[in-house]
């Protein structure tokens, strides 16, 4: 099963895509990590992505595919792949049909996780952690013993600069810029699963197997 993932941050797809790994032995692959591991090892083409990365520069879409490709022919693959965090763009998608058409494969869904912004913006700036220990803890779903300090230490908490509401607003936005039109992409396909994302963990892993067929 081969699939890609959409959901804008804190929309839970770690935790799907783990689902996912334990059902169907299928592994969730970040564009960000890969090509940090294809730098680390020097493959061909993590030769050519390490020195635009260490200079901050825009790694060319025939170099992101090119370390996809590499990726997809490892033998965890086999039974499937979750891609996370590409393609980003429709140019990215259709390079992406012609690499995997290369590689005799093609994508069973692309499934979007839909959440509020409110909802997103509650999940994210209710995160605090521990400067001594690195524990986490959530406001609401996950909140320390004493409010504002950790239940290991004593210390008092803090609130990373990205978790703020204003700087979650807009990556929120950045995301919806980029994928409204991969949407329309995929759902012309017929390919686009769209996964209500408030609920539990496991409803919400639930409603992806059956828009899958494989409840």
């Amino acid at each position: 099963m081969n699939l890609i993932l959409f959901g804008p941050p804190f929309a839970g797809k770690g935790t799907q895509a783990k689902n996912l790994y334990a059902d169907f032995k299928i592994p969730q692959i970040s564009t960000g990590d890969i090509l940090r591991k294809a730098v680390r090892e020097g493959t061909e083409m993590g030769k050519l992505a390490g020195p635009l990365m260490a200079a901050g520069a825009y790694v060319p879409d025939e170099i992101v595919i090119g370390i996809v490709e590499e990726r997809l022919k490892e033998p965890d693959c086999a039974n499937g792949f979750v891609l996370d965090g590409f393609p980003r763009t429709p140019p990215q998608a259709e390079a992406l049909e012609r690499m995997l058409a290369r590689l005799g494969k093609k994508l069973d869904a692309v499934v979007s996780l839909e959440v509020p912004t409110e909802k997103l913006i509650e999940r994210g700036s209710g995160r605090r952690s521990c400067p001594t220990c690195g524990a986490v803890y959530h406001v609401y779903q996950n909140p320390p013993k004493r409010a504002g300090f950790c239940d290991k230490d004593g210390a008092g908490l803090t609130q990373r600069e990205d978790d703020k509401a204003e700087v979650i607003e807009k990556r929120l936005k950045k995301y919806e810029t980029e994928t409204a039109s991969l949407k329309e992409f995929y759902a012309q396909r017929g390919l686009l699963k769209s996964i209500d994302g408030v609920g539990s963990p496991e409803g919400i892993y639930e409603d992806i197997k059956k828009a899958l067929g494989k409840a």
